[in-house]
C-alpha cells in the first residue's frame, strides 16, 4: 500500500465529527484513509483550500498553512486514533509538542496526508510520533503527548 497516496475514505467527516469535539474552523482532518489498530497506526487526510479562513491573514499574497495548525491536524488524527483503539468517550487534550520540525511551507491547494504512530496508548495518556506528508514529502514532524479527560471536565 503506498501510504502517501489517498485511499479509501474509513471515516468521514461526519463519523470524524462525532468522534472529535473540534468544529468548523478548527476541525482539521477530512477523512481517515488508513486505520491499523494492531500497529497503532492512523492516516488522516486534510484538503488545504484556498478557502481556509486563515490564508486571509496568514500572507494573504503568499498563503501558507500556519504550522500550528498542521500540528492540531495532527494531534486530532492521534485523538481519532485513541478513540478508536480505546473505545473511550474520553477526549485527548494536548499536553506536550516536542521536536517539532517544519520542514515545507503547505499552500493552498496541498493535500496533508497525516501520519500518527501510537507509542505508547492507555485509559489516562497517550504519546505519538506524527508526520504531515505532502506528495510524499514530509511537512511537519513532531512527537505529541496528550491527556485523556472526560467530556464533563472540558
Amino acid at each position: 500500500m503506498n501510504e502517501t497516496a489517498p485511499q479509501t475514505v474509513l471515516l468521514d467527516a461526519k463519523t470524524i465529527a462525532q468522534i472529535l469535539p473540534h468544529r468548523y474552523p478548527f476541525l482539521l482532518v477530512d477523512r481517515i484513509v488508513h486505520l491499523d489498530l494492531e500497529n497503532n497506526l492512523i492516516i488522516g487526510q486534510k484538503n488545504v483550500t484556498h478557502n481556509e479562513h486563515f490564508f486571509v491573514g496568514h500572507f494573504p499574497d503568499a498563503p501558507i498553512m500556519p504550522g500550528v495548525l498542521i500540528l492540531e491536524a495532527l494531534a486530532q488524527a492521534g485523538g481519532i486514533l485513541v478513540h478508536q483503539k480505546l473505545k473511550t468517550e474520553k477526549i485527548a487534550v494536548l499536553l506536550t509538542v516536542n521536536n517539532a520540525k517544519f520542514r515545507t511551507p503547505v499552500t493552498p491547494g496541498d493535500v496533508l496526508l497525516l501520519h500518527v504512530t501510537g507509542q505508547h496508548i492507555s485509559f489516562k495518556s497517550g504519546k505519538v510520533l506524527a508526520k504531515a506528508l505532502v506528495n510524499e514529502q514530509v511537512v511537519v514532524e513532531a512527537e505529541i503527548s496528550f491527556a485523556l479527560v472526560d467530556k464533563k471536565q472540558l
